[in-house]
């Protein structure tokens, strides 16, 4: 229980000038840092200590975490609880928010509940179909979509109000994002649909796997020819493949995702392929790193978690920052520059 002149989880640090947020992964980037996130797979289970031993494998590589909110229309522990738990014990976390299954109504209910418990990140999503998951008999939502999902928190937050209008006492101080995939086509409209989102209140973006180098660095090149660098802060999502067998599954049935021909190849002619990929997402994050535009990366390693602190450590992509965890040495850690 905490009274109201005991400091609360989450809201230790002040918000500084310029900033909307408490959190470390907004006073990480606006410092000019280059940014690391990772996804952490919300457990099948309601034990507390499942999450916190999954959490564990990203302290002092990753600046926050991302909890999924029913992905791909499967059922886990909901992003809230994980966000709850491990918020309380310090970690910076991105509560992702899915449109699949929610009115609007318990999605104002749950951002509020959120910011509440100290969540200073929330990811806007559409989210995936029913059918793409183990109950496809569910009925689906989809009140709101990706982009009039962040201009509902944006609302919140900077008016101070429900989307009915009726005043809220205390906003929610949230740093808004939200998803892109430079790589589905047509290509030539991903762009524009990342304006949409930023125009709406997106202030962070988290990309789809980049497998696709030259692309990406199209990509950019528009992004920042239009001066979206200048209003979002972009982080490309990267993580290691399994298999060359993985890849071309991957590529096959995972929509938006793109892995070129020379990728798989070059899994196919290792002798051990699961490390090869590990390889190749290390120098994938070198390259990255040198894009202009690109302020940071987001590691997803489904069911290869305990590789991420390898490929954050190999990369150098952390230029000798060690980002908080519990228990460690935290002093002035966020107000670092990227020097």
């Amino acid at each position: 229980m905490y009274f109201e002149d005991e400091p609360v989880p989450g809201f230790s640090l002040p918000i500084l000038p310029g900033h909307v947020s408490p959190g470390r992964l907004e006073r990480v980037l606006r410092a000019g840092n280059f940014a690391v996130t990772a996804e952490i797979a919300p457990p099948d289970s309601a034990e507390a200590h499942e999450v916190y031993r999954r959490a564990r494998i990203f302290d002092g590589y990753v600046d926050a975490i991302n909890a999924t909110d029913g992905s791909g229309a499967n059922c886990h522990m909901s992003s809230v609880g994980v966000c709850s738990l491990l918020t309380r014990i310090g970690y910076a976390m991105v509560m992702q928010v899915s449109c699949l299954d929610k009115i609007r109504i318990a999605i104002q209910g749950d951002i509020l509940g959120a910011a509440a418990m100290g969540v200073s990140n929330i990811l806007c999503l559409t989210g995936d179909g029913v059918q793409a998951g183990d109950q496809p008999q569910a009925k689906p939502v989809f009140d709101l979509d990706a982009v009039s999902l962040a201009s509902t928190v944006r609302i919140m937050r900077d008016e101070s109000c429900f989307l009915s209008g009726r005043s809220l006492s205390c906003p929610p101080r949230v740093f808004i994002g939200g998803a892109a995939n430079p790589f589905a086509p047509p290509r030539d409209y991903r762009v524009q649909r990342l304006k949409k989102k930023i125009d709406a209140g997106v202030q962070f973006v988290q990309t789809q796997y980049c497998f696709d180098i030259p692309w990406l660095r199209e990509y950019m090149k528009q992004v920042c020819d239009m001066g979206l660098d200048k209003k979002a802060f972009v982080l490309v999502g990267v993580g290691p493949l399994a298999s060359a067998r993985a890849a071309a599954w991957i590529r096959d049935h995972v929509p938006g995702i793109h892995i070129p021909d020379e990728v798989i190849t070059r899994l196919k002619g290792a002798d051990k392929q699961k490390r090869e990929g590990v390889r190749l997402c290390i120098e994938l994050i070198q390259e990255i790193r040198q894009i202009e535009g690109v302020a940071g990366i987001h590691v997803m390693a489904y069911r290869q978690e305990e590789s991420v602190a390898e490929i954050v450590d190999r990369s150098s992509v952390l230029g000798g920052r060690v980002p908080w965890y519990p228990n460690g040495n935290q002093a002035n850690e966020v107000e670092q520059s990227a020097s």
